[in-house]
């Protein structure tokens, strides 16, 4: 299966290279972008993937750069835009969908880990040290945007941020009940979204403290509270992007968990390159289907 993902992958990274503009450098970013997929599909360290000897079954690039080129390279810009380009070659995003979901998938580490980044915060079921995956989901397994960021960092926090981001279209975006704050209704609001999410605090009786309380919200809780067919219907849909967190990780190659090499800075271009895996093995399986 690796080689039939990387040949996926291949060919739609030599499409993007062609109409790569040299640069400055003895390695295009196209060849740093391969070599690094090579290694986090085989799930080893980058150094592993430097070397010829360990690209068996397929043609590695003619010069390989070495494992400080690399080091060096992965924290450009130009390397993560790359990584979403190739992602748009794979599967375009999704932003005019009348249903988003959005959520964060918690990226534990150990707890006495020292990694630059990894904090405590909500994880799994219990307080996790680590990282944290938000996303924007739609209905396949392209993200329309996702952040990596520490444990820590409120999902509200993250979902203002990603909002304010990125381009999306009217209609509805479906969360859980973490995302409960006048602010993101008012700001789904104005960007032509209805937030759907049950209360924060299910026996609450009023609306908080704040002084001001979003006309959104105030509506959202009232149609909660005598729902009817088509909100029980739009708070049962907010699951399907827990089934996307699941497509990432469920698979040989997919994002189980972070080894011990990526962490702080590495965490990001890491959980890129599984996405863009879990999408190179969505066409796999659609080939097969024809087939």
């Amino acid at each position: 299966m690796e080689h039939e993902l990387w040949c996926i992958l291949a060919y739609y990274l030599t499409q993007l290279s062609r109409a790569e503009h040299p640069g400055r450098f003895t390695h295009p970013t196209s060849r740093v972008v391969r070599v690094y997929l090579w290694a986090v599909l085989h799930d080893r360290p980058v150094y592993w993937a430097c070397e010829k000897r360990n690209w068996t079954g397929v043609k590695p690039p003619r010069v390989l750069p070495d494992q400080s080129t690399m080091s060096r390279r992965l924290r450009r810009a130009d390397f993560q835009e790359m990584l979403w380009r190739l992602i748009n070659q794979l599967a375009p995003a999704e932003r005019d969908a009348l249903v988003l979901r959005i959520d964060g998938k918690a990226l534990a580490v150990a707890k006495h880990s020292h990694a630059r980044g990894a904090t405590i915060g909500r994880g799994t079921g219990s307080l996790q040290r680590g990282y944290k995956l938000h996303a924007i989901y739609a209905e396949n397994n392209r993200p329309i945007a996702c952040r990596v960021v520490s444990m820590n960092v409120d999902e509200r926090v993250m979902a203002k941020q990603m909002l304010d981001e990125t381009e999306i279209g009217e209609g509805y975006l479906l969360a859980d009940t973490n995302y409960e704050s006048n602010p993101l209704y008012d700001q789904a609001a104005e960007i032509g979204r209805v937030l759907v999410t049950a209360r924060r605090f299910a026996d609450a009786k009023g609306l908080g403290q704040s002084r001001v309380h979003s006309v959104h919200r105030i509506a959202m809780i009232q149609r909660m509270n005598d729902p009817s067919p088509f909100m029980r219907e739009m708070r049962s849909n907010r699951r399907p992007i827990e089934t996307r967190f699941a497509n990432l990780t469920n698979f040989a190659g997919g994002l189980t968990h972070l080894p011990p090499w990526v962490r702080s800075h590495r965490v990001e271009p890491y959980v890129t390159a599984k996405i863009l895996i879990r999408l190179a093995r969505d066409h796999m399986l659609k080939r097969r289907n024809r087939a």
